[in-house]
């Protein structure tokens, strides 16, 4: 069998082409058996570097000096833009005083960020590409089966639909035919009693035709008249057919009691550096939420709610009181406010001390140890609701004492670091007298502020800028107005806000799209809102004065 054509690895020699490799000529760069060396250096060229073959390519091939063709380019001028000079060069009246570095150092510096380049396109980027490319081949692979589920889903409603309506037309039909039974029995009696009469008239025309025919006195005197009676006729009966009447077909009202169809969500998370990017995972929305505790409180007008951890919250209501309860809906703890007013918000610190504000005092008061301390004191402004920010700054919503002026400020400590009050056109971002502002604040650092009064969500980045507002979305199935009051945020800047007054909550991206509602955990007027370290939402019930943990999040695996 040809060797060169066989199916091996053996390197053969590129004179002879038969004998197995040895020496490799690092400057012609051509394969040399142990014979064939001695042919290759005896020609005229005396620039050859033999080598043996597991070190070959070991020699730099360097450029040729376009000024000194006789000479390499072994040298960069770093005052003109690495340009490739030779030894030569250096000395020129144009390279005087300028600075020169050895290629060699720069081409094995080069080489090496080559080869970590090469081993990260190799060993990290190129295989996360490829689980990208294989993750999205599977979606549209499923795709159809998706779909499919959808409409199979949306069939077996409408299944159901027919049956239901089938149900009321035979219960309709049932109805129509005991009133038939009425009509008939009313009809038939009348029937009888006129019948009953004619019989009557019969009998008296039968005795009138005899008393007739005959010449006999005594009938004819003792004859009485009844005509009066019979030409008495009895009323007309008219009994009237019921009749049904078809309520008109709205459309758009039957589309939305058949069900809803959440839009298309097309959601790009920001890119991090796979170098630096940390071993977490990606949570994405569950399709449907799921309830997974209710914590009774026993409260009336229940208010706020905040994590204390995994398995305990705080909550303040329409009292002075304030109070701590576990998963099970034990009371843990009771903290009375100074004022004996209830307190406009609560919230804990990274420390996990309690701040609450007080709307009487003018105050955000801070406990530790149970013990109440005043934290930041207002002139001219009533505090609303509170944040603790990722660095550790509090941010407190507030009002101006006549009502027509609401701001954010920024806090470190008791230091005001920062205001946020207008637009770039000097218009308030927030609308005036009212305590109920939630604010938050997400991963990218930019604020979020459900506005009650304004009937609207106002995010601006970390400068104060407004990014954009949302006033709710067209829905035929949460018709009352928009009123947002608790906001919070999860781990990719989704901002989910409470709707009270529609019963839901919106989820929105963090650039102000509505993602989908939480409507399916038989919410009643929910109104503050937090979510733990694993994410899970707490949502306070004003009226019925429960606490809902929900689960609201999957993992998938991170790309």
């Amino acid at each position: 069998m040809d060797p060169r054509s066989s199916a091996q690895d053996v390197h053969r020699c590129d004179l002879c082409e038969t004998a197995i490799v040895h020496s490799y000529c690092d400057f012609c760069h051509v394969n040399l058996c142990k014979p064939c060396i001695l042919d290759h250096i005896l020609d005229e060229y005396d620039k050859h570097k033999i080598v043996p073959f597991q070190e070959r390519r070991s020699t730099l091939v360097y450029s040729k000096c376009r000024t000194h063709p006789q000479k390499n380019c072994d040298l960069l001028c770093k005052n003109c833009n690495n340009l490739f000079v030779c030894s030569s060069c250096t000395a020129s009246e144009q390279h005087r005083g300028h600075i020169f570095v050895d290629v060699t150092e720069v081409y094995k510096t080069k080489k090496n960020n080559i080869e970590k380049d090469t081993e990260e396109l190799e060993n990290l980027i190129s295989p996360k590409y490829k689980e990208i490319a294989i993750d999205l081949e599977n979606q549209l692979a499923n795709l159809d089966g998706g779909y499919e589920k959808l409409t199979t889903t949306m069939s077996k409603q409408g299944e159901q639909w027919h049956r239901e309506i089938d149900i009321v037309i035979n219960k309709m039909k049932t109805e129509i035919s005991e009133i038939k039974v009425k009509h008939k029995d009313i009809l038939q009696k009348h029937l009888d009693e006129i019948k009953q009469i004619q019989s009557l008239i019969k009998q008296t025309l039968l005795a009138l035709n005899e008393i007739d025919k005959s010449t006999a006195v005594a009938p004819t005197i003792e004859y009485n008249s009844n005509i009066r009676e019979f030409s008495k006729l009895p009323p007309k009966l008219q009994v009237k057919l019921p009749t049904y009447i078809p309520k008109p077909i709205d459309r758009e009202k039957l589309y939305s009691l058949f069900g809803q169809i959440t839009p298309l969500s097309t959601a790009k998370e920001e890119s991090v550096s796979l170098m630096n990017q940390p071993n977490t995972s990606v949570r994405e929305l569950l399709d449907e939420p799921e309830l997974v505790a209710t914590i009774q409180t026993g409260c009336e007008k229940l208010l706020g709610v905040t994590c204390l951890d995994e398995d305990g919250v705080w909550t303040d209501e329409c009292t002075n009181k304030i109070k701590c309860f576990n998963i099970k809906g034990s009371l843990l703890q009771t903290i009375g406010t100074k004022s004996g007013q209830y307190p406009n918000d609560i919230v804990v610190n990274s420390d996990g001390d309690l701040l609450y504000s007080e709307w009487k005092t003018r105050t955000v008061n801070k406990v530790k140890n149970g013990q109440i301390e005043e934290l930041i004191i207002l002139q001219g402004w009533i505090p609303c609701n509170l944040c603790v920010t990722s660095t550790g700054d509090l941010l407190v919503t507030m009002y101006s004492n006549n009502g027509t002026q609401s701001k954010v400020v920024r806090y470190l400590g008791s230091t005001e670091k920062q205001t946020i009050q207008f637009d770039d056109e000097g218009k308030p971002l927030y609308s005036g007298n009212s305590n109920i502002k939630y604010i938050t604040e997400n991963r990218n650092h930019e604020i979020c502020v459900a506005d009650f009064r304004a009937r609207a969500v106002v995010v601006v980045n970390q400068d104060g800028k407004l990014r954009w507002r949302y006033s709710g979305h067209p829905s035929v199935t949460k018709n009352k107005p928009f009123k947002p009051c608790g906001i919070t945020t999860d781990s990719h800047s989704r901002i989910l806000t409470a709707d009270r007054d529609n019963h839901c909550i919106h989820i929105l991206d963090h650039n102000g799209q509505l993602l989908r509602y939480i409507d399916n955990c038989d919410l009643n007027n929910p109104y503050g809102l937090c979510v733990d370290n694993n994410e899970n939402l707490f949502v306070s019930e004003y009226k019925k004065g429960n606490v809902k943990k929900i689960k609201f999040l999957r993992k998938t695996p991170n790309w």
